[in-house]
């Protein structure tokens, strides 16, 4: 990850502190598996990714309270993005119940927001795209990244 925020391990709990720009973990430990460290450090990481020196992601830079629906999509995008980077290093499924559990919370928060999924996906994935240090003009092209039509490919 670019300019990645300092993470200090052996705290309670785990959260991004964009003031300081510090990431905070319990030891790994303190986790059930080796799986749950890594999504909630994924979690975390996308949080950071939104920090004004890197994505500069709304929901993260601007004032909110616990609860509110800003607050609520910016922990969407950020469980959204843990879940590609989980499914990138092969441990999605392992971690799919927890994910589905955590986005079922706050999407009582946010259900009037039609858009809401398609907006909180682009952002949790330019985070993991980030994260990754890929960049848009690397690797594969993605539809609608560039000015040229979606073709199919021929099937047999």
């Amino acid at each position: 990850m670019p300019q990645r925020p300092t993470i200090l391990h052996g705290h309670q709990r785990a959260c991004y502190t964009p003031a300081t720009d510090t990431l905070h973990m319990p030891v790994p430990a303190c986790f059930h598996t080796s799986e749950a460290y890594y999504t909630t450090l994924y979690h975390e990481l996308v949080h950071a990714s939104g920090h004004r020196s890197r994505l500069n992601r709304k929901t993260l830079t601007d004032l909110c309270l616990f609860g509110d629906p800003t607050y609520a999509k910016e922990e969407l995008v950020a469980e959204m993005g843990a879940s590609y980077l989980c499914g990138v290093c092969g441990i999605a499924n392992v971690t799919l119940a927890n994910s589905a559990a955590y986005l079922q919370s706050w999407m009582q928060v946010l259900r009037h927001d039609p858009t809401l999924l398609v907006h909180a996906a682009a952002q949790a994935q330019k985070a993991a795209d980030y994260i990754q240090n890929l960049h848009p003009d690397a690797g594969a092209v993605r539809a609608g990244d560039d000015d040229t039509p979606c073709r199919r490919a021929p099937t047999s």
